[in-house]
């Protein structure tokens, strides 16, 4: 029996304890390659969403790689770990280090290639049935499946060179262990688990700290505080398992009423010894479950702003002509032919916008250029749309900040109302509240959108008050096309925008914004984030089930010789199920349950960024996978169940 045989033989008989693992690793392999087959797809590369797709499945695949590397890495370690007593045999019995290391390379390349032949196998089987998926997400054309030799050499290199590196590191991992710590492994006498009240109580108060900021985050401290509220329920959940758990079911213990009653005494002093070795496994889990049910979750989330896209482009076609520029004439006749073209009547509304110097009251800085428009130009605006204004009538000084985005609302309570000074005179606009409606869409004023810092994107004075203001910066005439529907304006306006807007900033002599080319833009990056965030979710999920098997299969031989021992001593069949099964649904719900909890209140957090609701998809998110992870308990149970009775028949 050669070398390689005797490596391929030590992973075929050991199948049961790697099979999660290897169909973890053969999955991820697929996702990877359906990824890249949607990147080098020559079908898609023609589409105006291609830039968008690249963008997303480039940083779906870099995520999934990274975090690839650390579970192979983990797991092979881990593997390992659970071998020590045979790998001591085998030293034993003559075989030298250096044979050693070869031979677990060996074996965790055998590995490694059997999930790329396999996921690859897998990707070329439901390949076409993803790209027909992703043509309906990203709302293109059918798309064509083509086998790139890109996809392919880009796939299976970097997979090997991923088995590859945590081979050649792996096998270092028993350097140090004399064959007596080998012998001993998983033989010794466990010391009965302690737990720290003092670290339980950190544990506790850590968590409750992280919930309670969370909950009370705003918009203007949601950067702030995301940082130290994720270090702080990482740090509590670690301590939540290695200690407050165990100190929990030591209390359980003491209570004789609880402990001594049926089969409490074997649960509860096995669950003790249980969370104390596989606390670094519950809390791995719990963390890379919460990490995909937040990217799922936020990515449906965002799903939501599509929603207000009418809100948000009220105008079909918006255009603004900066001060003195001469095409504004062409441009605008380029327009509406195109229009007329695809059967569109507009209808055209236009309102000069005088661009003004102001510095806020009392801050002694430079002045700004602010933006005004008068209220019968955006009342217009707002009756074009069909929307109802509202607004009351405004005298004075007073003004009203002009909403140029739903979006917009999320900042109104961190951004006070602020008063103007205008340069060259005595005059103070003052800020009275709100615009209820956008009349003209974000980017396309001369102001800087910059609600964080006190500013606003415009403003709306009287009639009579604008008359009145000096426009030192410049008058800009602003020209709405308003249609019945916005969406058959896909591709209008490409010579001028090729991706459907022009912003202030770009330093050219328009503005513009294209609702049909926006709208599909914007639908198609949200779905194209969903879809990538369903990949990645979907992976780290499977990973985190793959922990959980492989942490209960690692000690099966252990469990079934102490549930023979209690066989012997009158434990029935049905003891045993209601043993195992409380012992795995701990196991199984305890991380989920609290994964759950920590992506609620992270979704909380996210609401302050949101003017819709968006609870009816994080709710759906949640409830999707708890549903998922019921399923697989159930399934892990029946097969756990099966393999433990094996020994008492």
């Amino acid at each position: 029996m050669s070398f390689l045989q005797f490596a391929y033989r030590n992973v075929s008989r050991n199948k049961r304890t790697y099979a999660a693992y290897f169909l973890s690793s053969a999955f991820s392999v697929m996702i990877f390659f359906v990824c890249t087959l949607f990147i080098f797809n020559p079908g898609i590369r023609e589409s105006i969403m291609y830039p968008i797709v690249m963008q997303t499945m480039i940083t779906a695949v870099c995520v999934m790689y990274l975090f690839l590397f650390f579970f192979v890495l983990y797991s092979v370690g881990s593997f390992l770990a659970s071998r020590k007593h045979e790998i001591g045999i085998w030293l034993m019995h003559g075989m030298t280090k250096r044979q050693l290391h070869r031979m677990i390379f060996l074996e965790n390349m055998l590995i490694g290639t059997g999930a790329v032949v396999a996921g690859i196998a897998s990707g070329l089987v439901t390949g076409k049935l993803f790209l027909m998926i992703g043509s309906l997400v990203f709302g293109v054309p059918s798309i064509p499946f083509r086998l790139t030799w890109e996809a392919l050499a880009l796939t299976t290199g970097a997979f090997a060179v991923l088995f590859l590196i945590i081979s050649m590191c792996t096998s270092g991992l028993l350097r140090n262990l004399s064959l007596i710590e080998l012998f001993q492994a998983g033989r010794r006498t466990k010391l009965a688990p302690k737990g720290s009240a003092w670290l339980s109580a950190t544990a506790v108060v850590l968590i409750v700290a992280a919930y309670g900021f969370a909950a009370t985050t705003s918009v203007s401290d949601l950067y702030v505080r995301m940082l130290p509220v994720t270090a702080m329920t990482v740090a509590g959940t670690y301590l939540l398992y290695n200690h407050a758990g165990v100190w929990l079911v030591e209390r359980l213990q003491k209570k004789r009423g609880l402990f001594w009653k049926k089969t409490n005494i074997v649960t509860l002093s096995n669950l003790s010894y249980r969370l104390k070795d596989h606390a670094r496994m519950l809390f791995m889990v719990t963390i890379v479950s919460t990490v995909s049910f937040c990217a799922v979750g936020v990515s449906a989330s965002i799903n939501t702003l599509s929603e207000q896209f009418h809100n948000d482009y009220p105008a079909a076609v918006s255009y603004l002509a900066k001060d003195g520029n001469p095409a504004e004439g062409e441009h605008l006749q380029s327009i509406q032919r195109e229009l007329l073209a695809k059967g569109l009547h507009p209808r055209i509304l236009q309102f000069p916008v005088k661009n003004i110097l102001v510095a806020p009251e009392g801050s002694g800085s430079d002045p700004e250029v602010l933006s005004v428009i008068s209220l019968s130009s955006y009342e217009r605006a707002i009756r074009m749309a069909g929307l109802s204004h509202g607004e009351q009538p405004l005298t004075g000084s007073d003004a009203l900040a002009l909403v140029s985005s739903e979006r917009d609302r999320a900042f109104m309570n961190a951004r006070p109302l602020a008063v103007h000074a205008v340069t060259g005179g005595r005059l103070h606009l003052k800020e009275i509240g709100y615009t209820r409606h956008v009349a003209v869409p974000e980017h396309l004023l001369r102001t800087d959108l910059r609600q964080m810092d006190g500013y606003t994107s415009g403003l709306v004075v009287s009639d009579e008050l604008f008359g009145r203001l000096e426009s030192r910066a410049g008058t800009d005439r602003y020209t709405a096309f308003y249609v019945d529907d916005f969406r058959k304006t896909l591709g209008v306006a490409n010579t001028l925008a090729d991706s459907g807007e022009v912003r202030f900033s770009e330093n050219r002599g328009f503005t513009i914004a294209v609702s049909g080319t926006l709208y599909v833009l914007q639908m198609g990056a949200y779905r194209a984030m969903l879809f990538a965030a369903l990949l990645i979710g979907t992976v780290f999920f499977i990973a985190a089930g793959s922990f959980l098997y492989f942490r209960l299969y690692a000690d099966l031989d252990y469990d079934r010789r102490q549930y023979a021992a209690m066989a012997k001593l009158g434990l029935t069949d049905k003891e045993l199920s209601r043993i195992v099964t409380r012992q795995l649904a701990l196991l199984f719900f305890v991380p989920i349950v609290l994964a759950v909890i920590h992506s609620s209140f992270a979704f909380i957090a996210l609401q302050s960024l949101f003017y819709l609701s968006i609870a009816l998809e994080m709710g759906f998110v949640l409830l999707c996978f708890f549903a998922a992870q019921v399923m697989y308990f159930f399934f892990i149970r029946f097969h756990y169940l099966r393999n433990v009775r094996k020994k008492l028949l």
